[in-house]
This record gives structure tokens, sequence and C-alpha cells, in this order.
């Protein structure tokens, strides 16, 4: 293998990412040669560091509170001089840089962006909403761009684009095409960065001086969390720092940086020096969140005739497409659970609320008051429990009408045994206890099993004939009492085909737990505990089923205490499947994306975000780990367990992340093939 494969994996332009940065310089009033001087060293810093576009504030050149000064030509000369510095200096510099100052195109002052890279000026682009209220004068000194008619200004002796209708595009950097706007234009009704997103922008631009004053930073945060959201964008804002005048008004330097309604970095405000901010926005996140979301489309026909006036200006970036460059990125662990504490919590109570609506409504639709629930004492059927009892305490029914039953087999374990005894108990539903051996032992001898003729043969059969009958009983009970019986298996297992076809972790009359994932109901059941949902007697039980191992418990083991099988020693940890399921189902990465940004969290504690918490996993694994649990992953989802999936029960979508259900987020056929995606997995080094 040689070097250059894994500094191309370890490249996080390599997977769709791009590095971007805002910079807020120290700046002087009317000294363009400083103040440009302070721009080049900002952006040499930023190229050194990965960066593909670095914007800076508007006016940037000047400084913003020049007022009447604007009209000085000696200033406009010192300022166009200043940008010649910059494009001279950018020949050098493998970055974007985005600068503002104000430009004379004929006969009349705007308050432009000029783009600037490759020791050229792509383009200019005016700044469209001038305000005039409160402590803002603009009109006194700048033309809006819907003024302008030239298409073209000459600058630094080259004909250069000029507009608001301007569109930058890195043809070098898979869906970087970039939008310019100034200050006020976001701060309007329809934005012109709306048009520019449909009109193919992925990266939104801000300009921005905007002065400080008590709230104004929370509004920030609103207004370009809300566009990015909107627009299926990222969003650069940048606001002017120190140096501008204080005469009436304070700056405070904010820069801000979302993506698609999430904050990915934010500067220190009031700051003292100059200071860059960066982040690696997901560009092909936002390409597949676009042609995921039908809408979009719907809104680009719509909007056509202002989409058709922008331009398109093409051209290339020298970029580190070969070298190494790990992901600057907080990439989750666990992406289904919230690090934050508190966020955590508030995820579990509507989840888990959720799951408890949707199983009243369904209760009560049908005319149905008791339900039925295997209860083995593992972790998906004791949440699936406390669901049911929530709901009937939502009904105002006694919990008895929850019919509870046990059923130990051939390798049921004293542990798991005793904890489905304690909660039913202390659920205080109706608790039954049935001994399935005997009926199994029967149902082997007809099928002529080695194991009836006293031989220890434990096959996929010896498993299944368990399996078997307990959802025999479950649902014969079902009949017997007039209820409904609960599934109890999860997203994790259906994804991985963890479930035997038909029975109980399958098949029921309506699943609760169908869209859950595994590391969300171990999080569930302990916020249960914690909070007291069910009663404070039921917290140690539920917190000793949380620290018993994953297994069905089906293959006998050496002691009563000791099962044969543990689950993810076949399929893999749950932990690392959960983070491959979620990336594959809710934005259809390739694997060699997900290995990427599973190393980045998985792997080495600087590549990536650890979330903190007293119940998270401090488990690290290794690129060969990744790649291997991967392929596990993808064979098993895409070839081998869809034919599960195509007939699952009814149950509540819960979150975002998606669900499996073929009547909701997943439609795919049952014979298909895993070729194209191992073939994929197959880039991903061994090692490093």
């Amino acid at each position: 293998m040689t070097s250059k494969l894994p500094n191309t994996f370890l490249n996080l332009y390599s997977h769709g990412f791009a590095r971007v940065a805002v910079g807020v310089p120290v700046c002087r009033v009317a000294d363009p040669a400083f103040n440009a001087a302070g721009t080049i060293a900002m952006a040499r810093d930023a190229a050194a560091q990965g960066a593909a576009l670095v914007a800076f504030p508007e006016l940037g050149l000047s400084a913003y509170t020049c007022d009447d000064l604007f009209h000085q030509r000696a200033l406009l000369d010192a300022c166009e001089a200043a940008l010649s510095e910059i494009v001279e200096a950018s020949r050098t510099i493998p970055t974007t840089l985005v600068v503002g100052l104000p430009l004379r195109v004929e006969h009349l002052l705007f308050n432009c962006a000029a783009v600037v890279a490759g020791g050229r000026i792509l383009g200019v682009v005016p700044k469209t909403y001038l305000p005039n209220y409160w402590e803002f004068y603009e009109a006194r000194q700048f033309s809006s761009a819907d003024n302008a008619t030239a298409s073209e200004v000459t600058l630094n002796g080259s004909k250069v684009p000029f507009g608001a209708g301007l569109l930058f595009e890195a043809q070098n950097i898979p869906f970087f095409r970039f939008h310019v706007e100034i200050c006020e234009d976001v701060w309007v009704p329809v934005p012109p960065s709306s048009f520019a997103a449909l009109a193919g922008a992925t990266v939104l631009v801000n300009l921005s001086a905007s002065n400080i004053v008590v709230g104004k930073s929370g509004y920030r945060h609103q207004l370009v969390s809300q566009q990015s959201a909107r627009c299926l964008a990222a969003y650069l804002y940048s606001s002017a720092g120190k140096g501008e005048s204080s005469t009436d008004l304070a700056w405070d330097g904010q820069a801000l940086i979302y993506e698609n309604g999430d904050l990915l970095a934010e500067s220190e405000r009031f700051a003292d020096s100059a200071h860059l901010t960066f982040a690696d926005i997901d560009l092909e996140r936002l390409s597949r969140e676009r042609m995921h979301q039908t809408t979009f489309g719907h809104s680009v026909r719509r909007h056509g005739a202002e989409v058709a006036k922008f331009r398109v200006v093409p051209f290339v970036l020298e970029t580190a497409a070969d070298q190494a460059l790990p992901l600057r990125r907080a990439i989750a662990r666990f992406p289904y659970v919230p690090a934050d504490a508190r966020r955590r919590d508030e995820r579990c109570s509507e989840v888990y609320n959720i799951q408890v609506q949707a199983l009243v409504q369904r209760l009560s639709s049908s005319g149905i008051s008791k339900v039925v629930i295997g209860v083995s004492g593992g972790l998906d059927s004791t949440h699936a429990l406390l669901v049911c009892a929530k709901a009937m305490d939502r009904l105002k029914l006694p919990r008895t009408n929850i019919i509870g039953i046990t059923m130990p087999g051939f390798a049921t374990s004293d542990r798991t045994l005793l904890q489905a005894r304690k909660l039913m108990e202390v659920v205080g539903c109706a608790a039954k206890e049935i001994d399935i051996r005997p009926s199994c032992l029967e149902m082997l001898k007809d099928l002529e099993h080695p194991y009836a003729s006293g031989k220890p043969v434990y096959d996929v059969t010896f498993e299944n004939v368990q399996a078997g009958e307990r959802t025999n009983h479950l649902f014969r009970f079902a009949n017997s009492s007039h209820a409904i019986v609960i599934g109890t298996g999860d997203l994790s297992e259906l994804a991985l085909g963890w479930c035997t076809y038909g029975v109980g972790d399958h098949m029921s009359h309506y699943n609760v737990n169908g869209s859950v994932p595994k590391t969300l109901i171990s999080h569930l059941v302990r916020w249960v505990a914690e909070t007291g949902q069910i009663g404070d007697a039921g917290s140690d039980v539920l917190i000793d089923v949380l620290e018993t191992e994953i297994s069905p418990e089906l293959v006998p083991g050496d002691s009563a205490n000791a099962p044969q099988q543990k689950t993810e020693h076949f399929i893999g940890p749950y932990e690392l499947q959960d983070f491959n399921l979620y990336y594959t189902l809710r934005f259809g990465f390739t694997p060699t994306k997900i290995a990427f940004l599973a190393l980045a969290a998985w792997g080495d504690r600087e590549q990536g975000s650890w979330p903190d918490g007293q119940h998270v996993t401090r488990n690290q694994y290794t690129v060969a780990d990744i790649k291997r649990n991967l392929g596990i992953f993808l064979d098993r989802f895409f070839r081998t367990s869809q034919f599960k999936r195509s007939c699952v029960p009814n149950g509540p979508k819960v979150g975002s992340g998606g669900s499996l259900s073929p009547r909701g987020d997943w439609r795919a056929p049952s014979d298909s093939e895993s070729v194209v995606w191992m073939k994929d997995l197959e880039k991903v080094p061994d090692s490093l």
C-alpha cells in the first residue's frame, strides 16, 4: 500500500467536505493599506490550515464607520490599491478571499464584496439592501445593487463580472458553489441568498459589519440558523471587530458558521486581536438533502425567473487533496443520542412520549384495552414494557391489563429470568411464567432433531423452535384475552436482520420499538430509571438490565449465568453499527465516507468529538476495526435482511434519523446485492 492512499483517505476534501473560515481582523478606520496587510496575513494563515474560502467583514478594507469619508477620492483610490495588493498576494495563497470595499462604478458608489483567488478578481458583488434607519445611514453614501446597470467592471486592468447575481464555483471541489450577500441583505423577508440557493449555491457568505447592542448576538444566531436551514446550505457570517470607530457604536466581531440550521463554529466576541473561525462543512450532505427534499426542486421551478438571473463564475482552486487533512468538525459517537445531558434527557422524554402516545392511539382506535408482551429480562422487552405501563396510566386503565409473560427456555440465564420476574412485579402487570422446554422438546421430536434424542446439536432449528414457541404463546394469549401483542424488536436489529422471521422480535400486532436504535433504548431505560417514570422502586432492576450483556439466550452455555451467545460477537458492537446505520439510512453516504467519519469519532480522540456524560463508553476503534464491522453491516443491511423489513408491523417513527418501515422511510427490493457498497469499502485502507 502506498502512503498516498491513507493520506487521501484522511483528507476531508476526499469525502465531500470543504474547510471554510471567517476572519475578523483588527482594522484602522480609513487606512486601507493597514487593513489589506492584516487581511493578507489572515488569508495566509487560513490557507495554511487548509481552508478553501475565507470571508472578511463588510467594507473591511476601508472600515465600515467612515461615513462621509466614503465620498473622498483619496480613500476610494487607496481601497482599490489595497485590493490590488490582495490580488497580487493571492497568487501564492491557495484559498478564496472575500473582502469588502467601497467601489465606484459608472458614477455610483457601491458597498461591495470582491472575490479573489489565484491572482485574479473573480467577481464583485454589490450590496442590495441599504439600511437607512436607527443608527444606519448607508443610503447617504451608497447606491443599491438594483441601481447598477453594468454587468462588468474594470479592476486591476481586467474586466470582471459585477452584480448581485453572481455564483462562484470551484470546479475541482464537488458541490462547492457559493454566493455572497452583504449584511442587511439577510435581514430582509426574502434575502438574495434564498434565490442563490435555488440556483445551486451550497455555501452562502455574508460580509457584515453589524454593530453590537443588547440582544443582537442572539438574533444573529436565529437569523443565520434559519436561513441556512431554509436554504439547505452552509452560511458564513462575519461582523466587524476591534478598530471600528466607537463614536456612536460598539463592535463585537462575532463570526458564525452554520450548516442546515446547526451551529458549526462561533468566534470569541469582543476579542482584542484578529481571529479566524474555521469549520468543515459537509457539501455532500447539503446536496443530498436537496435531492431528498423534493419540495426544494419544486421551489427551483416555481422561482425559475429569479434563478435564471444568476451567472456562474467558474474557477479552479489549488487544494491539498493528496495530503492528510483530518476533519475539523465534531462528529458525535452516538448520532441518535445527544452528548449534552440536558438535551439527552429532552430527547429521551420526547421519544418515550411518542411511543406512549402512539400505543394509546392504537388501543383507543381498536377498542382493545389489554396488551400481551414477552418479557425476557433483556433491554428491548424491558423498554417496551415500560412504554406499555405508561400507556395504561394515560388511559386510566390498571396495569394488570398488561399481560407480561416470561418464557424460560433451554439457555435462559438465572439472571435474566430473575430480572423478568422483578420487572413485572415492579410494573404491576399481570405476570405469567411458562417453561417452554417441554413443548419445544415435542416440536424437536416431531422434526426428528438430534437434540430430541439427547445429542447437543444447537443449530438454527434448535434456536428457532424456541423463538417460535414463545411467539405462538404470545399470540394465543392475545386471542384468548382480547388483547394485542406488543413487539419488542428495535431498529438496530431490523437493520442487521438480527431477528427471527415471523417471531416475537420481528412480528407482533404493534411494535413500539421498531424505529428506536439500540443505543438510544439503553439511554431511554436509564432515563426512566433516573426520573422515576414507573416509580422509584423499579430503578435498581432497570440498572441491572442495562448491565446485562446482550444475548438471545437460545444456546446453552457452560453455566446458568454464562450464555454461549453474545450478540455483539456476531454482528459487531451496537454503538458502532448504530453509527453506520445513521449515516447509511439518513444520508446515504458511501462506505468510505462513513469509515472516515467513524475514525474521526471513534479513533484518536484528537480527530473528533468524544461525547461527555457519565453513561458514555470510552471505547476506541482502529481503522481495521471500523472497516471489518462496517463490512458486516453493509452485507447484512443491503443483501440479506430486507425481506424481514418488508413486512414489519405498524409502529411509530420517533426520529428524523429514519425508520425502516416499508410504509415510511425505507423502500427497497428484498433481492438486491451489496456488491457496490462492498467494492467501495475496499477503498478504505486496512491500516494507517
